[in-house]
């Protein structure tokens, strides 16, 4: 199985989480595996894969949502169906935790993002390059955040 077709499903969160429209994320998605095949000749073997992979895929998506300008005005939401989760609970569930992710600065959507996938804290460092001691912190302040945020969200 190739390195794409083997991790879409990790490409595929990383660019619903630094889009904010259907467009941009099979843009962003698009552009994470082109950046996948351009440089995979440049993985070492210094670290795992994945955590290879998920470097190029956040900084990537960073560097996307960092260049682009958005245009409020033609924000074409990300359809719920698109979470592709049966329950209707957990639609409305997970559509909340998407927006309220979608909301956090980017280091702190990319934190949390790895947390979510049980990244320990040695990998997020290695990921994100910061040290374990900031991604600790950082965990702890997002989580709080996003506890906030859901709050807001769920008394709209």
């Amino acid at each position: 199985m190739g390195l794409i077709e083997g991790n879409k499903g990790i490409i595929h969160k990383i660019a619903l989480i630094f889009s904010e429209t259907l467009h941009d994320k099979e843009d962003l998605y698009q552009e994470i595996c082109f950046q996948l095949w351009r440089s995979h000749g440049n993985y070492r073997g210094d670290a795992k894969l994945s955590t290879w992979l998920y470097r190029v895929a956040l900084n990537t998506a960073i560097s996307s949502v960092r260049t682009k300008k958005r245009n409020v005005e033609t924000v074409e939401l990300i359809p719920e169906k698109h979470y592709q989760i049966k329950d209707p609970e957990k639609d409305e569930m997970t559509a909340n935790l998407f927006k309220a992710i979608g909301l956090l600065q980017n280091i702190d959507r990319a934190i949390i993002l790895l947390w979510l996938e049980e990244k320990n804290y040695e990998e997020i460092s290695e990921i994100t390059g910061l040290t374990k001691s900031a991604v600790s912190v950082r965990l702890v302040r997002v989580r709080k955040k996003l506890e906030e945020i859901l709050k807001r969200i769920e008394n709209e």
